[in-house]
């Protein structure tokens, strides 16, 4: 391993994180390639279960004034730190997996006559909407937040770059290119804009920044 690995992180790491990464004796540049922006809505409170796809949607929904009402009415979501989020302000999480798709098989076999209030953001995927869709359950869809791209110019060539949204991707190729540098995504759904671009991707096991930095860390100790 060269002695020393520099790192783009398309999101500001916590310090324990980054620590990481510093550990490892990598240098470190991040920024936030997208900036969330949570909305007010209103919500008719009619559907019998909630579906959160991220932590954002869980933020804006505990800033709404129907928020305790809201909390007698059991949870779907994607990923485990969104079911952490909610379990922690009290809501009763009823299923979870680790992406939209997965999450919409669940449903359209085992609820498909139950009805769903989704919360989601502008730049969501159609995957579990079109899935509710086809199947015929009943959904009512809020916007809660925007997620806007803010790109940054990385003047310097790293050696890796992480990335932990499809959006930081589309953000980092605004003002960047891809070439030989290795990218460690946090899932399948992050990894398919990088997998058009290059074959130096790398997927975590699991669906988490931690587990992003130790794919990041072990396959340079490893070159």
């Amino acid at each position: 391993m060269e002695s020393q690995v520099r790192i783009v992180s398309t999101k500001k790491l916590l310090p324990n994180q980054k620590q990481f990464l510093l550990n490892a004796n990598f240098s470190v540049l991040e920024a936030d390639f997208v900036k969330i922006e949570l909305k007010k809505f209103s919500i008719n409170n009619n559907a019998r279960f909630l579906i959160f796809s991220s932590q954002n949607a869980v933020d804006s929904v505990l800033k709404n004034s129907k928020l305790e009402q809201l909390k007698t009415k059991k949870c779907f979501c994607v990923g485990q730190k969104t079911k952490t989020a909610l379990e922690l302000q009290g809501f009763v999480v009823q299923e979870t997996a680790d992406y939209a798709s997965e999450l919409a098989s669940i449903i359209c076999n085992q609820y498909v006559e139950e009805s769903f209030t989704f919360f989601s953001g502008n730049l969501r995927r159609e995957i579990l909407p079109d899935a509710l869709t086809l199947a015929k359950v009943k959904f009512e869809e809020i916007e809660v937040y925007q997620t806007m791209l803010t790109p940054h110019i990385i003047t310097s060539k790293p050696n890796g770059i992480l990335f932990f949204s499809p959006s930081a991707v589309e953000s980092y190729l605004q003002a960047n290119n891809i070439r030989d540098e290795i990218c460690f995504c946090i899932g399948k759904t992050t990894a398919e804009p990088v997998e058009k671009i290059t074959s130096h991707c790398i997927v975590a096991n699991q669906p988490s920044i931690e587990n992003v930095i130790i794919q990041c860390i072990k396959y340079y100790s490893e070159v």
